[in-house]
């Protein structure tokens, strides 16, 4: 058992499942009692200042420096009754994480004591040093200066005993360095759009908020094990492993009973999610071994990204008292699922309603056609930008692979929608098409027969589904922030519903009804994304086949899927949005690409380390104890028997020798590729050969390894088997 190994194997089957003694009393007692929610302004604000915080949050309103006076104080106060004694202005940089820099609230007075003080200044902006995050190009790394600004849309959290105020980060030059500031411009732009097509039906409706519903998928590994793999603790995955006898086949852990150890992880990090104000609602095991999924009620799209990134960091954190290690990797292990986070996206309005619920008036559901219709139209023409927007290193692995949606973007909206569509689209008379709904959704159209609402099907191996009243983009990554879909989604929807206004508006201008205006426009739009609808099986080889004959783009690797980021076509509706400029978009491009290539550059580099100083030295360790057993053989047996007894260990010794032969030269070899790729200054350039020149190596020599575990004494393999990782509680 002195193989490190056995002992982290040891370890992990030792364990005991933490027992966590929740707060007294339901969940609702405790939910959000880590926010300054709209209950707590209540309590620790003025009238004055929980009126102008309320219209911030709801109509955008800023907030005066007078009220932020009086807001900072409320908030110290909150915070320091609840245990806070440090506050951070908490923002997501170009990393994809989270980033904070924690201030105390003391200022020293005289006799050496110290008061706490929290300044409205202090509230609205900061200066955090700027100069180490991602700007792709934007700043110059002796350029320090950013500015974080208050987001007061989203409440201000404790976490730690640090009172967390979400915020954006701007360079010194107003360009944005977050994630944050373009998704709350795209939530400001389809805000503009969509009331603008709703008031073709109601002029109720005054704001349009997209609301987004995340799954989050992860993979949990005890902390030992997790360890004592190399490549897990710095790639977030396993580069090299044999796939175990039995992993997912049996489907018996998909929606299974979940594991004590693991409820107990579950029920801890639940506990201070719902602290937090995280609607945590749906737990469930997920298909491959040791693969779970958490999921909240849908929210507001920003609030919701914001909790998205606060559960991936409560979920890390709390596991660690369980002594497990969270996998967010988009795959963590070959020939089994991956991981993706779901995010179900729709549009609410002020009056409480869904537009993409189809309603019981002709005119609800007819605007409800015409949502629809937009949403598909938008994809149909971005369908390269909405790639782009869930592009990485680890997402390549994915896509297309054990149940995953391809790289191919297609839209499902079901066999029952299609008929209606197509119907309309037959139609010679846009006049004559009528719209009721009562129980189901009846358009008057022939052989189209009535279904009630929740009978919309649904289909997993889409990428972008419609699921009976929302949109859910399964190609997500798990490890990516919700914000890159989100912000895209919305900005070309924002910039289809434009188009679609500016082609109504001819018409009526042109003397035709409303409706028949609106109706005309969504017919031509039917007709000319047909293309991007599929109902059928998205992980076929026959879908990329038809897919290519269909003109649609199938951008495998993330190279391919980030070009189409800087496309003029692409850069100008982000401009013409003003959610971001050319110069920030092509920073992005260029920042997602250098974190493509440092993501490949570090994988390459631990395999080369794991192969040559675990796996080539076990090898031949082993291969000496048959060496040297063969010799053996031959003092003890006479010739016959010895030729005989011996051909096994020979022919083995042989494989090994061949094993490790092709092991140290694929290795080698894929060293100096490295080595070229790297003095390539150009970022395309280089990416492109860390595609074409390196990765081809990784599957090579993973082969040969994944060949040796198999020969090599279990006693003697330093590594922890699939077997082990997937199946250990």
């Amino acid at each position: 058992m002195g193989n490190i190994r056995f002992k982290a194997v040891a370890d992990a089957i030792s364990r005991k499942p933490v027992e966590v003694s929740p707060p007294s009393g339901k969940i609702s007692d405790y939910f959000g009692e880590l926010t300054f929610n709209e209950a707590a302004m209540r309590e620790y604000l003025t009238e004055e200042a929980f009126k102008k915080v309320v219209s911030a949050i709801r109509l955008g309103e800023k907030i005066d420096r007078k009220v932020a006076d009086q807001v900072a104080s409320s908030l110290k106060a909150w915070a320091t009754v609840k245990g806070a004694t440090h506050y951070t202005h908490w923002f997501h940089p170009l990393t994809g994480a989270t980033a904070e820099k924690h201030d105390a609230f003391i200022i020293p007075t005289d006799g050496g004591k110290a008061i706490e003080n929290f300044h409205g200044s202090e509230l609205i902006q900061q200066e955090p040093d700027a100069s180490s995050f991602p700007s792709g190009g934007i700043r110059n790394t002796f350029e320090a200066r950013g500015y974080t600004a208050w987001d007061p849309t989203s409440p201000a959290f404790i976490m730690d005993n640090t009172l967390c105020i979400p915020t954006i980060f701007v360079s010194y030059t107003g360009e944005a360095l977050d994630y944050k500031t373009p998704l709350l411009k795209s939530i400001s732009a389809i805000d503009k759009a969509a009331v603008d097509v709703c008031h073709y039906f109601s002029r109720d409706v005054t704001k349009v908020f997209p609301t987004l519903g995340w799954e989050q998928e992860y993979f949990l590994v005890d902390s030992a094990l997790y360890f004592a793999r190399p490549d897990l603790a710095l790639t977030g995955r396993t580069v090299f492993g044999h796939a175990s006898a039995k992993d997912q086949q049996l489907s018996d852990h998909y929606f299974g009973s979940i594991a004590e150890r693991v409820k107990q992880f579950m029920k801890d990090f639940e506990i201070e999610a719902h602290k937090l104000g995280i609607p945590l609602k749906t737990r469930h095991n997920e298909v491959a071994p040791n693969q779970f999924e958490c999921a909240p009620v849908y929210e507001e799209a920003n609030l919701s990204v914001d909790h998205n990134q606060l559960i991936m960091h409560v979920m890390q954190k709390v596991a660690r008292n369980h002594d497990l290690t969270v996998l967010l990797h988009e795959k963590p292990y070959a020939k089994v699922n991956g991981s993706g986070k779901h995010n179900n996206w729709s549009l609410a309005t002020n009056t409480g309603e869904n537009l993409l619920t189809p309603g019981n008036t002709p005119a609800k559901n007819l605007r409800f056609l015409t949502f629809l219709v937009n949403v598909l139209m938008a994809v149909h023409r971005h369908a390269d930008l909405v790639r782009a927007s869930i592009a990485s290193a680890g997402n390549d692995l994915r896509l297309g692979a054990h149940e995953a949606p391809p790289a191919i973007i297609s839209v499902f909206i079901g066999s029952y929608l299609s008929a209606v569509l197509d119907e309309i689209e037959s139609q010679k008379s846009s006049s004559r098409i009528k719209t009721n709904l009562t129980e189901g959704l009846n358009l008057n159209i022939p052989k189209v027969p009535e279904i009630l609402l929740d009978n919309t099907d649904r289909n997993r191996t889409s990428p972008f589904a419609f699921t009976g009243n929302k949109f859910e983009f399964r190609a997500v990554g798990s490890s990516d922030t919700c914000s890159n879909a989100m912000s895209v989604l919305n900005a070309v929807v924002a910039d289809q519903l434009m188009r679609f206004k500016t082609e109504v508006n001819k018409l009526i201008d042109g003397k035709k009804k409303k409706n028949v205006a609106v109706i005309t426009v969504l017919k031509k739009y039917i007709k000319e994304s047909k293309n991007i609808r599929f109902e059928g099986n998205s992980y076929s080889d026959e879908w990329a086949e038809e897919a290519q004959k269909r003109g649609l783009p199938n951008l495998r690797t993330t190279p391919e899927a980030l070009a189409s980021m800087i496309k003029p076509e692409n850069i100008k509706l982000f401009e013409n949005l003003q959610i971001l400029t050319g110069r920030e978009t092509v920073a992005r491009y260029e920042i997602k690409l250098e974190n493509y290539i440092k993501k490949l550059q570090i994988e390459a580099r631990v395999m080369g380390d794991l192969a040559k100083n675990h796996i080539i030295p076990t090898a031949i360790r082993y291969q000496n104890l048959l060496v040297e057993n063969t010799k053996g053989l031959k003092e003890v047996l006479d010739n016959k028997s010895y030729v005989k007894l011996s051909r096994n260990q020979i022919q083995t010794i042989k494989e090994i020798s061949e094993h490790i032969a092709e092991i140290k030269e694929n290795v080698d070899n894929m060293i100096e590729e490295r080595k070229k790729a790297n003095r390539i200054d150009s970022a395309v350039e280089k990416a492109e050969t860390y595609k074409n020149n390196v990765v081809p190596f990784f599957e090579e020599i993973r082969y040969h390894i994944d060949k040796l575990e198999l020969l090599v004494d279990d006693e003697l393999w330093t590594l922890p088997k699939y077997r082990e990782l997937l199946f250990i509680r």
